[in-house]
Parts: C-alpha cells; sequence; structure tokens
C-alpha cells in the first residue's frame, strides 16, 4: 500500500512539474535605464584657444525596454530619450524620443534564426560594427538578420535597404544614414576548450549615394578583414586586420587598410597590463585617390584616446602606440590610467613638424554602488603638437583637459513567466 501511494505521489510530482513548465512557457522582462553625465569640456575633441573660456553641461539618456520571450521566438522594443539639460522649453511637450530598438527573432532547430527589425550590430572588439554605447543615442541598423549558432560556430549574415520615403522615384537616398545599403557576412569559431583560440572574419559590401539627386547612382565600397583573440592565461592577445577596395559616395578609388595588436596580462585578477599598436592608413596629399581607412560604424570612443580627437575617417592615417593599467579593488571599483601617443601614418605633403600629434593621458573609475547603479569618472589631458594644431586649429600651447561624472541606473523593473 505505501509502495503505491509512493508511486501515485511520484507521478502527481512529475504531471505538476511538467504543467508547470508547460504554463511557464512565456517570458516577459521590462528593463530600464536613467544614465545622466555631467561633462567640464576645456578641450575636447578639438583644440581650444588661448583664453578661451571651458564648457561645463549636463546630458543624459532615460530607456525602457520590452522583452517577450517564448520558445523560438523574442520579440523586443526599447524606446530612449536623450538630451542635454536646458536644452528644451520648460513646458515642451515634444522631446527627442526614439525608438532605438524594435526587433523579432525567430529560432529553429539546429541553431538556425531569422531576426528583422531596427537592432544594434555588434561584433569583435567594436572595430568596424558596435552599439556605440559611450554616445548617448548609440548606434543601431534597420536590418534583416539570418544566422547559425552552436558550441563552436557563429554564422550571421546581414542586410539592409535604406530609403527616405515610399514616394522616392529613382531611389536616390538623402543620407539620413550614412549609407543607403549594406551587406555583411560574419563568420567566428571558438576552438575552446581544447585551444583558448577564437578567430572571426568579416565582409561588409556598403553603398553610398554619389550625392546626385538626378542620377541616383549608388557607389559601393567592400570591407575584408578578421579578428583573432588568445588567452593563454594570464595572458590575453588579440589582433585585426581588414582591407577597404571599390568606391566611396567622393572617390572613384579605395585603397585602405588598417591593422592593430594588443597583449595583456592579469596579475592574479588585481592588476591588468596592458599595451598595443594599431594603424591606419592615409593620403598625403600628392593625389586624389582614397587611402585613408574608415572605421564605418563602430565604437570610435573606445580606440585612440577617450577625448576622441580622431574618430571616423582620419585622412592622413594614425598610428596610436598605447598602454594602460587597471586596478581592480574588491569587486566594486575599477581604476584605470591610459597613454596615447598620436602620430600621423603618411609623412604629408606641406607638413614640417613631423607625425607626431599628440600624446594623451585617461583616467577611468568605475564603482559599483548598487547590483543596477554604477558610478563612472574620467579625467584626460591633451598634450598637443603644432601639427594638431595646423589640422584642427585651436592653441595647442595652451592647456587642455576633460573631465566627466556619470550616474547609471539601470534595474529590471519587472519579470515574469506564466
Amino acid at each position: 500500500m505505501k509502495r503505491l501511494t509512493t508511486i501515485r505521489l511520484t507521478l502527481l510530482l512529475t504531471l505538476f512539474t511538467l504543467t508547470a513548465a508547460a504554463q511557464k512557457e512565456n517570458q516577459f522582462a521590462v528593463d530600464a535605464q536613467l544614465r545622466t553625465r555631467g561633462e567640464y569640456d576645456n578641450g575636447y575633441a578639438t583644440l581650444r584657444s588661448q583664453g578661451q573660456e571651458p564648457i561645463f553641461y549636463i546630458s543624459d539618456r532615460a530607456r525602457i525596454a520590452l522583452d517577450y520571450q517564448r520558445k523560438n521566438l523574442e520579440l523586443k522594443a526599447s524606446v530612449q530619450h536623450t538630451g542635454i539639460w536646458g536644452r528644451e522649453d520648460i513646458n515642451k511637450g515634444a522631446g527627442n524620443v526614439t525608438l532605438n530598438e524594435a526587433w523579432g527573432k525567430m529560432t529553429f532547430d539546429p541553431g538556425i534564426f531569422v531576426q528583422i527589425g531596427r537592432m544594434p550590430l555588434s561584433y569583435d572588439d567594436e572595430r568596424l560594427l558596435g552599439a556605440a554605447d559611450w554616445n548617448n543615442a548609440g548606434n543601431w541598423h534597420d536590418a534583416l538578420r539570418l544566422g547559425f549558432e552552436n558550441n563552436v560556430h557563429r554564422v550571421h549574415l546581414f542586410a539592409t535597404y535604406n530609403q527616405n520615403t515610399s514616394d522616392t522615384h529613382g531611389g536616390y537616398y538623402a543620407k539620413v544614414m550614412p549609407y543607403k545599403q549594406m551587406q555583411g557576412l560574419w563568420y567566428h569559431v571558438d576552438l575552446l576548450p581544447q585551444m583558448p583560440l577564437g578567430i572571426s572574419l568579416l565582409a561588409l559590401n556598403i553603398g553610398y549615394e554619389d550625392g546626385k539627386a538626378e542620377s541616383g547612382h549608388t557607389r559601393f565600397m567592400q570591407t575584408f578583414g578578421g579578428y583573432v583573440n588568445f588567452r593563454p592565461e594570464p595572458f590575453f592577445v588579440d589582433a585585426s586586420f581588414y582591407y577597404q577596395r571599390g568606391k566611396d559616395s567622393s572617390s572613384d578609388y579605395v585603397s585602405a587598410f588598417m591593422a592593430s595588436g594588443n597583449v595583456s596580462y592579469d596579475m592574479l585578477g588585481y592588476l591588468d597590463i596592458r599595451a598595443g599598436y594599431d594603424y591606419l592608413s592615409g593620403n598625403d596629399g600628392l593625389n586624389y585617390n582614397q587611402h585613408a581607412f574608415d572605421p564605418l560604424f563602430g565604437t570610435h570612443h573606445k580606440f585612440f584616446g577617450a577625448m576622441d580627437y580622431f574618430v571616423g575617417r582620419v585622412g592622413f592615417g594614425l598610428q596610436d602606440i598605447h598602454a594602460s593599467l587597471t586596478g581592480h579593488f574588491g569587486r566594486r571599483v575599477d581604476l584605470s590610467a591610459d597613454y596615447h601617443r598620436i602620430s600621423m601614418a603618411e609623412s604629408v605633403y606641406g607638413f614640417h613638424f613631423g607625425k607626431h600629434l599628440a600624446d594623451e593621458v585617461d583616467i577611468h573609475l568605475s564603482a559599483r554602488i548598487m547590483k543596477d547603479v554604477t558610478l563612472t569618472a574620467g579625467y584626460s589631458m591633451m598634450f598637443a603638437q603644432e601639427n594638431l594644431a595646423y589640422i584642427k586649429g585651436g592653441d595647442h600651447t595652451s592647456w587642455q583637459d576633460w573631465a566627466w561624472l556619470s550616474l547609471n541606473i539601470n534595474p529590471r523593473i519587472l519579470f515574469t513567466t506564466w
């Protein structure tokens, strides 16, 4: 009798578990973010002139994201408001509100997915395609993405096509987005656990308008390359190389490349030491072909110094010798110091002061106050050479610095299953 009762209880418990699992096929989450950042600008992005007063302002980003998931389906929508304190009238009804994510994703066995809508495209170290999170607005693309993923291989194929309105005859696109169309293929393989090695390959074909509405002609530029990271603890080594060819919106001939290499060492989880070198090809000013590498739609703030003097395509190319120290104080506080020595890649005709442009020092502090609240701060100094003043204007002998303080509140407001 006892044995029969035990069997019945076991069957009832199993039935209850299966029923509960079936009832909780659906998941729904609401996430919010409020990021407020104050900045002291005394030479950020461009050299200030002698006697020019610094600027202080406060910006913010407020996001609310809804995410629904069930087996083989995910739907996400995110709305954000970005702005500077005081930019809008006290009783203005409309602000800078944008739908920064709105996509649906369907998955099929074995590991195949289809994703469509507005989404970030972020790959590898975000050199060419990144979310650009430092920028309050961020980067997003209206795209179709097809893919396959398992524990070793990941393949993504994505495509975009932009248009101003539904009745634009001739197909001319007036560059609201930086490109009219884009197709890309990304492949990544992880050789773990056999070897701590990851290899990525990326191919992009980007169509730009030629600027002539009457012709609506699209020029295409191709980018090919790869990214490698190797993690033989306590070291981390990564490198990348990309080549560009074809035509862009202003050039009949593009031939450019970039290369980077970095190595870091982790001292028992308390201190990270990192050093590296980046090279972006450039023009020498003696021909009309385009040899300056375009980093496209990457997270530009991540590279070439935090003061953002060298973002996007730089006509004379760049060399960046950089090193950093990062200390970890428990699990809540990180403090880092970065050094960049920036030079031109080419000996540009008409420049008589060598290739050296500037030296930059960046200090960054991050402190986790609560599980969903982080305080970050930074201070940077730019030591410019005469070449940089010749290119960007301003006074290279003036003191140039920049500081910022940011509070990021990022809670999960609701999570439920049914």
